[in-house]
Parts: structure tokens; sequence; C-alpha cells
């Protein structure tokens, strides 16, 4: 238990920095925003209950609305996804979860794993940006916002689980 709140709090306060000092201040085309920190959510241990789940993932994005004065919208993005998280974990492995385990390819399946990232980051994101505008005064920009924010994350988080699996297949 003590190793993974270890793991948490590093993953944590990493892509909380790598979030708000690099992250924030870039935007492609003026559309589209990298929020890898979702990437916490995700790999949020097995065994962590859903309302620590919840109260982890709503720290993650208090912090984040902390620094980027943006006023609970990320809390409230980040407690949405902490709270779906453990019923789409469910909804979409087939096999027996181990309580230790972390969610990747390795534990949920290849399939499920990239179901269960696509569900988080498009649920994280819909709210984000909806929160954000307060209006739907411009839906096809907002959707086009929305759209290409939620491709360049998961494709990202991919990125950086691919670099995961190739490192515990070298060490193994």
């Amino acid at each position: 238990m003590i190793r993974s709140i270890f793991k948490i709090a590093v993953n944590f306060l990493f892509f909380i920095s790598l979030q708000v000092l690099l992250l924030n201040s870039l935007h492609l085309f003026r559309v589209t925003t990298l929020f890898l920190y979702v990437y916490v959510i995700i790999k949020i241990p097995i065994n962590i209950t859903r309302s620590q789940t919840i109260f982890i993932s709503f720290l993650l994005g208090l912090i984040i609305d902390m620094f980027t004065n943006t006023l609970g919208m990320h809390a409230a993005a980040c407690a949405l996804a902490g709270f779906f998280r453990e019923p789409l974990m469910k909804a979409y492995t087939e096999r027996e979860i181990p309580e230790e385990g972390i969610p990747s390819s390795r534990h949920l399946g290849q399939g499920a794993y990239i179901r269960l990232v696509l569900s988080l980051v498009i649920l994280h994101h819909v709210a984000l940006f909806l929160i954000e505008s307060l209006s739907l005064f411009d839906p096809l920009f907002l959707t086009l916002r929305i759209v290409t924010s939620v491709i360049l994350t998961s494709l990202c988080i991919f990125i950086l689980e691919s670099f995961t699996i190739f490192r515990k297949h070298e060490t193994a």
C-alpha cells in the first residue's frame, strides 16, 4: 500500500509540474491543448477504493486549478473522470483484474485499455470544455477543440504507455 501511495505521489507531482510549467502554455493552432495529467487518473492502482480515486482525481484537478486560476473547472472534470473510472474498467474487461495491479494493457487487455483511456479522456475533455465555454455559442469550434484535444491527449498517453510496456519487457 505504501508503494502504491508513493507511485501515485510521484506521478502526481511529475504530471502536475509538466502540465503547469509546459503544457498549459502550448496550444496547437490555438485549438488543441494537451491535458496529459489525465494519465494520473488512469494509472491510479486498482486496489484504491472508488472514493479515494475520486478524492485523488479531485485533488489533482484542484491543484491544476490553483496554478492556472480556472476556478474549479479541472477539479470538476477530474472528479467526474475519477467517478467513472472503476465502472468503465469493469465494463470493458472480461478477465479478472488483479487487486495489486495498475491499469495497463497487460492487466486489462489491449482493447479494454484503449477503450478505458479513450472513454476517460473524452469524458474529462467534454466536461472541461463545456464548463469552460458555459454556453454553446460556437458549437463547431467547441467540438473541434474537444476532438483535437482528445486525439492529441490520447495519442500521447498511448506513447507514454508504450514506453512503460517496452521497459517492463526489457527488464523481464
